[in-house]
Parts: structure tokens; sequence; C-alpha cells
């Protein structure tokens, strides 16, 4: 066989394996677009039964397409992942829909953009960062056909508290401490939830805002792992920042005086948590010097509470202050002044401090004790 016939088989033999290439490509690729054009149509055209699905506040659109798939509206997760893409989807709507198995993937993308299946009995809760408790419950009260005490009467509720520990891994027995004037203080993420109707149970209540702290709590788990506090310290750290810085700039500030005093075994003497133990909101009244100077385990600034933490968060907590809690600043410092205007002042010494307070008062910025 000469040069040239060898040349013509192989090229010959060449052109068929691309050939074999380009029909399998292309059976690939045809098989691809069936398979994507089929899932993307409806479950079941002839089910117009309606199915209930929650999307929560901060679900990105991955988690949305598990949501979709684990409640049967949807046929593939890679399907939605694929369509959300293709068409530059974007800001699709957290809240309570009521979809169903006959819809193609199209109008439940539409839907979930416009909202426009929303069920009107829906209502919407706002928990602020900062408020507590008895906040929370007055809130539920007016949003919704549950009273205050319902909430009050389910956190007493031994095994209904057994059950959260065993269902979220950031819930432990401190939380069932006696001293503690309500368990889930400080656990319920502030944000707005939107809720079915005014109907819904305080259980329901209390489990998204738990889920959505669970999520914020994820995102540092291993630093709590690797922190010398429990998470119950920490978020009592986070409340106490909440409370007593209102902005981004003072937070971490605030978060490294805390640590500073509790690492020389120095009282934190912190107001908000003197508010808290004597139950007084914070711009209610002034603090009387007896409350400041009696003993309560939540009173950093009585007596007995040198190096101490109170015995659990004093408020809600937002992300903000979780993470300065968990990443303080590094400083010196050991004091701070916060005025009426809620500016913080940071020193290194008493006197240094004093003097901050001196020009306070002065300036009529100081608050003042009856």
């Amino acid at each position: 066989m000469g040069r040239r016939e060898l040349r013509k088989n192989k090229g010959s033999k060449l052109k068929k394996v691309v050939m074999v290439i380009i029909i399998l490509a292309v059976i690939a690729i045809a098989s691809g677009l069936i398979w994507y054009n089929v899932s993307i149509k409806p479950v079941d055209k002839s089910n117009d039964d309606k199915v209930e699905v929650v999307i929560p506040y901060g679900t990105g659109a991955k988690s949305i397409g598990k949501i979709l798939k684990d409640s049967d509206v949807i046929k593939s997760e890679l399907a939605f992942s694929i369509y959300t893409k293709l068409n530059n989807v974007s800001d699709l709507q957290a809240g309570t829909y009521s979809l169903n198995r006959s819809m193609e993937l199209k109008d439940i993308i539409g839907v979930l953009k416009t909202g426009k299946m929303f069920d009107a009995n829906q209502i919407n809760i706002t928990y602020i960062e900062g408020k507590n408790i008895n906040w929370l419950a007055k809130l539920i009260e007016e949003k919704t056909n549950n009273t205050a005490e319902d909430l009050y009467n389910l956190l007493k509720d031994e095994q209904y508290i057994d059950s959260l520990i065993q269902e979220y891994w950031f819930l432990t027995d401190e939380i069932k401490n006696s001293d503690i004037y309500y368990p889930l203080e400080g656990y319920l993420f502030p944000d707005t939830y939107t809720l079915k109707n005014e109907d819904v149970k305080v259980e329901e209540i209390i489990k998204v805002m738990l889920d959505q702290t669970g999520k914020v709590l994820s995102q540092y788990k291993e630093d709590i792992e690797n922190s010398k506090y429990s998470v119950h310290e920490l978020l009592a750290i986070a409340s106490m920042v909440e409370t007593e810085a209102r902005n981004d700039e003072g937070r971490k500030g605030v978060s490294s005086v805390i640590y500073n005093r509790l690492e020389l075994g120095m009282a934190l003497q912190i107001d908000a948590t003197t508010y808290y133990a004597v139950k007084v909101e914070i711009g209610e009244r002034n603090l009387y010097m007896k409350e400041l100077n009696t003993y309560n385990p939540y009173n950093t600034r009585g007596p007995n509470m040198e190096g101490k933490l109170p015995v659990g968060p004093i408020s809600g907590v937002g992300k903000a202050s979780i993470d300065a809690a968990i990443h303080p600043d590094d400083t010196e410092y050991l004091f701070y002044a916060s005025d009426k205007n809620f500016k913080i002042y940071f020193s290194k010494t008493y006197s240094e401090h004093s003097k901050i307070v001196s020009e306070l008062e002065s300036q009529g910025l100081w608050h003042e004790y009856d």
C-alpha cells in the first residue's frame, strides 16, 4: 500500500470519528433540549389543587428551586436553575404562595417575581433589632389573633422549650436557667416576616424566626465552636452591643470593651442590662440609683457582677451585632460613654472617661439617674 493510500485511509477514519462525535453531540444536545422542555412543563396538568409554598426571607434561587421541587410543583431543580439563568431571572420575592401542579415553570417564576398570587389574607410583622420579648408580644397581639399572654405561656412550657432545643443546634439547656426571664430572648431574629393570616399560631411565628436565626448563625458556626464563649454567651454580648451601639461604627468597639473588661474581671456596668433587669424600657424613664446598685443576674452594674455576663441576652440581635460579638475590634479600651444622641466615645482609662462624661454633662448630653 502506498503512502497516498495510507494517508487516504487515515483521513477517512478520522472523518468517520469526527462524524460519530458530531452525531453523538447532536443527540446529546437534542436529548438535553427534550429533557429541558419536558422539565419546564407542569408536574400534573390535570391537578389544580392548591399547594401552599413558603419562600423564607433571604432564600437564594438555588434554595428556592429545592423548595419548589420538595413541594412537587416543579419537575426539576436543575431545570429551574437553567431557566432562571437563561432568562436573567432575579428579585424572586419571599412569602407564602398558593401554587398548583398544573402550572408551567414560567408561570411559577412569574408568580414569584410579581407576588400576584399572594394570599390576600397574608400579614407582615416586623421585629426590630434591639427590641425585647415584651415588645414582640405586644406586636403579635396587635397583628394577629393571639394575645401577648399566648406568647408568654408558650415560653413557660418546658416541654415545648425542650422540643426546640432538640430541633435547633444553637439552643441549649442554658436557656432553661431559672433566672432567665424568657428562654428565647435574643434567639428570635429581627426581620420582616410574611405570615399566612391573622390566625397564625404563635408556634408558627417562633419557628420562622428561629429558622432565620439558624441561617444567620450557621455562617458563624465554626467561629462559635472555636470561641471560649458559648452561643448563649455570645448572643448575650451581641444583645448588649445591639442596645448600646445604635450604628455600625460603634458596635465592634463596644464589643471590645466588653471582652477587655471580662478578661480583667471588671464589671461591665452596662445600663441596658439594668433597664432589662428592672423591666423598664430604655427611654421610658431614668433609672434609680437603687436599681443600679441592686443585685440581679441581668444587672451588670449591680454588686457581685465583676467579670460576669448577664444571665442571658436582653434583646433581639441583628447580624451586625452578632458579627461584632464574634469579631470585636482589637483595642485596649475599657470605657465608653454614649450620649443622648447615641454617639459613642471610647477611652482607655477612668480619668479619660471621667473627662468625657464631664464634657457631656456640661453640654446637657449625659443621662441622668434619679
